[in-house]
């Protein structure tokens, strides 16, 4: 099926945003609360990667909804972290009231498909809280017909793309334009379409990441992207411009990291390890 035509103009952003100001006299409460739900028995790394993404990229506080059985071994990874340990059931007054403390939610990293993570997501959803949707919980959107109303930078790759569009994504820059913001369009969200030259739209601007390379093909880098974007809407970022700036900030980390041990050898700790130098390319 070809891409769906944009029937209405776009404009195109052709630079990322500045960073939020930063208070010299500024406290953790100022520099927001995210909270993270995600992770499995089999996958504690990628909750743990978003969430030392978004505290290296500036977060104050970051709470990491997790399994009981996990989150201690998550929390020896990132100690600086909150733990919420969600038991066998589905946790919901535990998991809305940490909620209802975020300024953003990330929701999806390593979460797995179950009944009891739909009723979790379904919760969240009903927050109206900014949220950074991705992995499985991007799988379960796309099973659902009918969204509730919230805001939200959805990042797929484009196998979740297609799961969320019923359409294969293109290669070239034109199509995957065309189709990112047809459906950023219909689904009233920020897209943020992972892939070489990543993809950024609101339905009505879009921006072309021009940093990257194969230094983040491995595992991990997805999620270390999810944090960094919710990092910058928790200091009040715009959605869209928080996903363009944190676009360009993931790939330039990887670049740094590349650069420093070689492409193929670059993990994704390493691109948490390299955000601060991105950040301080010529940003306060």
């Amino acid at each position: 099926m070809p891409s769906p035509t944009v029937n209405s103009p776009t404009r195109r952003v052709n630079h990322p945003p500045a960073l939020p100001p930063r208070p010299i006299d500024g406290q953790k409460g100022l520099f927001g609360r995210v909270l993270i739900v995600g992770g499995n028995p089999e996958m504690i790394g990628a909750p743990a990667f978003a969430a030392a993404a978004a505290l290296r990229t500036g977060s104050g506080l970051l709470q990491i909804a997790l399994p009981e059985s996990v989150l201690a071994a998550a929390l020896t990874v990132i100690p600086e972290a909150i733990g919420l340990a969600l038991g066998p059931n589905a946790d919901l007054s535990k998991l809305i009231e940490a909620g209802g403390h975020a300024n953003v939610i990330v929701v999806g990293p390593g979460l797995g498909q179950s009944p009891i993570v739909s009723r979790r997501i379904d919760a969240l959803l009903q927050l109206g809280k900014p949220m950074v949707v991705d992995a499985d919980a991007l799988n379960y959107l796309s099973k659902v017909k009918h969204w509730p109303e919230f805001s939200a930078v959805l990042t797929p790759h484009p196998g979740e793309m297609k799961r969320l569009t019923g359409q294969t994504v293109p290669t070239d820059d034109a199509g995957r334009i065309d189709l990112a913001t047809h459906t950023a369009r219909r689904l009233k969200k920020i897209i943020l379409l992972k892939g070489h030259r990543t993809v950024v739209t609101d339905g009505h601007r879009v921006y072309i990441n021009k940093t990257g390379d194969s230094s983040l093909s491995k595992a991990g880098a997805g999620d270390v992207l999810s944090g960094i974007v919710a990092s910058l809407i928790g200091q009040k970022m715009e959605l869209f411009q928080a996903a363009c700036l944190a676009a360009h900030l993931h790939g330039r980390a990887g670049e740094i990291a590349g650069k420093k041990l070689g492409r193929r050898c670059v993990l994704a700790r390493d691109v948490v390890d390299s955000i601060h130098l991105a950040l301080g390319e010529g940003r306060p």
